[in-house]
């Protein structure tokens, strides 16, 4: 089979790729359906992060279960605990396996999240 892109972005990468059952969702930042970074601090850039990551999922036919990786950069280590509990609310039960640094990240934001999803074709 050979490999799938979904959705689109400004920049020069898929939201979005299925390669088998595979999927692999890039990075997504704390921006809303405007592209605008959200106003707040940790808590409401995870929310919105973790939005976006179901939101480029669902492109491929996955959602938040079939996640079995995530990669996680935090601007401040400081904000593990907040950004942990947010987190904890979006994989209550068997969550992925994951990777948490902290990171100078390419815009001023607190947080990016990629992740990969396990779901046959």
């Amino acid at each position: 089979m050979p490999k799938q892109c979904f959705g689109t972005s400004h920049v020069p990468l898929s939201p979005a790729v299925r390669a088998g059952d595979m999927v692999y969702v890039s990075g997504q930042v704390p921006v809303g359906s405007d592209g605008v970074v959200v106003k707040g601090g940790i808590t409401e850039q995870t929310e919105q992060v973790l939005s976006n990551v179901k939101a480029a999922l669902a492109l491929a036919g996955c959602t938040m279960d079939d996640v079995v990786k995530t990669t996680v950069w935090l601007e401040d280590a400081r904000d593990f605990g907040a950004f942990n509990a947010v987190y904890a609310r979006h994989f209550p039960k068997d969550p992925p396996a994951r990777t948490t640094v902290e990171s100078r990240l390419m815009i001023d934001i607190k947080i990016e999240v990629e992740a990969v999803a396990y779901r046959p074709v």
